[in-house]
């Protein structure tokens, strides 16, 4: 597990590689991550948007943005957290994922960025 703390939040990553969805003959490697996002703040937020760095081990670059996260823009009160499961597809075996969430202070209504941790995608038969 992969996990960071930005201006009181945690977000907390794993990952697993979906064997039964990829097709190495084909280049397709399918990965899917789960998140938690805990509010360690004394005040509600709203998750607004994202943004994912993605990179692939030929190194080819992907940018991914956009409102909310699997079609939500959830709202987390003080103490409390959010998970939720996504997936990323990969033309090689390795990849690496990072990025940001866009939150807002439901109180102050300040707009403040979170880091997404970077963490590594792999294949299980890379670590051997």
């Amino acid at each position: 597990m992969t996990t960071a703390l930005t201006s009181g939040i945690r977000i907390s990553v794993q990952c697993q590689y979906e064997s039964r969805f990829s097709n190495p003959e084909k280049k397709l490697f399918l990965f899917s991550y789960g998140i938690e996002i805990e509010n360690k703040n004394a005040f509600p937020i709203q998750l607004m948007r994202r943004s994912w760095q993605i990179i692939d081990s030929s190194t080819k670059k992907r940018v991914v943005e956009g409102e909310g996260v699997i079609g939500e823009q959830p709202v987390i009160k003080s103490g409390e957290s959010y998970a939720y499961r996504s997936s990323c597809d990969f033309t090689t075996d390795t990849g690496q994922m990072s990025g940001t969430y866009q939150m807002k202070n439901l109180t102050s209504e300040e707009i403040f960025e979170v880091i997404i941790p970077s963490f590594m995608l792999m294949v299980p038969h890379k670590l051997n």
